[in-house]
Formats: structure tokens, sequence, C-alpha cells
């Protein structure tokens, strides 16, 4: 049998680790209710996009060749911004394909039509804005930058956001992303970028977690009256 002082020691770690855990353990069972309830293409904002959007066909386009670039081409793209063509050489710059001309980034206006061309035809825009950096809870983190951010006049407080230096369509992001953003952080416990899953304050957490069901196993174990009927048994065979 254990001791009774023992079993007591037991028990209070047991009831201090429950309780120093319990918020976490909520945390974790709200992100994955969360999580499970709702549809990720929604989360990813594809309700707010252009579901038909048109593929733009070019003809008398110059060669790559003819177009002087400081580096040999080791990766083309044919791009279309606002209309026009483009290539993406290198995927560092944009030159008109028609002129060769090189584009040191996208204007604003053409960032509109682009926004126009992949999101819903119904949404109003507010404002277009230009940034360059972000931080790391940025809802734009590690993407390229400098970016537009087209903002729309909507109930989800809808951005748009897109590359400037290529044009490229690069993420829709709205309030209920931001939530799902949120509670993935306190469901991986990565409070620096949402996605690693080897830090220390998770390990640790996971490892009283564990520490907390044992213990909980052992404290029925030993005050099991089942338990004690069964060893009582035992003794006296």
């Amino acid at each position: 049998m254990v001791k009774r002082q023992t079993a007591t020691k037991i028990r209070k770690a047991h009831r201090y680790l429950g309780l120093f855990l319990g918020i976490q353990f909520l945390l974790w069972t709200v992100s994955g209710l969360y999580f499970s309830w709702t549809d990720i293409d929604d989360i990813h904002g594809d309700q707010f996009k252009n579901e038909n959007v048109d593929v733009i066909s070019f003809n008398d386009l110059i060669k790559p060749s003819q177009i002087e670039t400081k580096e040999a081409i080791k990766s083309l793209e044919l791009k279309e911004i606002a209309g026009q063509p483009y290539y993406w050489i290198n995927e560092k710059q944009l030159f008109n394909a028609n002129t060769g001309v090189i584009k040191l980034e996208i204007t604003a206006s053409e960032a509109l039509k682009i926004a126009e061309k992949n999101m819903h035809p119904e949404l109003k825009v507010k404002s277009v804005d230009k940034i360059s950096e972000v931080g790391n809870h940025h809802e734009y983190r590690e993407r390229p930058l400098p970016a537009y951010v087209i903002s729309y006049e909507h109930s989800q407080n809808v951005k748009a956001y897109i590359s400037v230096k290529d044009g490229s369509f690069q993420r829709v992001r709205h309030r209920s992303w931001r939530w799902f953003d949120f509670l993935w952080m306190t469901h991986t416990m990565d409070y620096e970028g949402r996605d690693n899953f080897n830090t220390i304050i998770l390990r640790t957490f996971s490892l009283l977690g564990l520490i907390t069901v044992l213990s909980g196993f052992t404290l029925w174990f030993i005050s099991s009256p089942t338990i004690r009927k069964i060893k009582k048994n035992k003794r006296h065979e």
C-alpha cells in the first residue's frame, strides 16, 4: 500500500499541475473544436475570390533572347498584368514581353486591376495601401514585399495582397482567417511564427500534461476500492 503522505503529495501535484495547465488545455480544446468545425477553403478566403478568372492569350511577343538581362536566363514565366504581357525572368525582374523594357514594379492602378480580376466582382474597394515591412504576427508575414493591400467594404474586413515586384496575387485575409491564425498560435504555442512545433514551451507543456495524466491514473490506482479489495484478497490466499 502507498503511504498516506505519499498519496497526499501525488494528489497535490496532480491538483496544482491541473490548475497550471488548465488554461492551455482549454485553449487546445477550443482551437481544436474551431479547426474541426470550419471549412478550410472558407478560411483561405475562396468565397471572396473570382471562380472564373479569364486567361488572356498574347501574340507577337519578342523572344526572351532579345531581352538584355544582367544574368543568363534560368527561369522564365509569362505573366499578364493589367492586360499586358510580361516576362518574369529568374524570379527577379519583369520585362515587357512586347518591347523588352524592364518594369521595376507595378503601379497601384495595376494592382487594382489584378485584384478586380481575382476577387469577387461584388466586392467594393475601400482603400489601396503599399506596405514595405511587416512584423512576425502580421497576417501577410513571410510573403513577398513590398506589396499592395487592397481593402474592401465588408463585414469580414476583407483584404487582398498583391506583390509589387511581379504583380502576383498573393493572399486573401479576413476576420475568420485571423481568428484561425490566432487559435493556431495558441494551439502550436509558437508565439513567434505560428508553425514551429519544436518550441520549448510546447515541449514543456506536453511533458507536464503527460505527468498530469499519469498522476491522475496513479491516484485512481492507489485510491480505488476495487484495487484495494483485489490486493486484500491476494494477501489472504
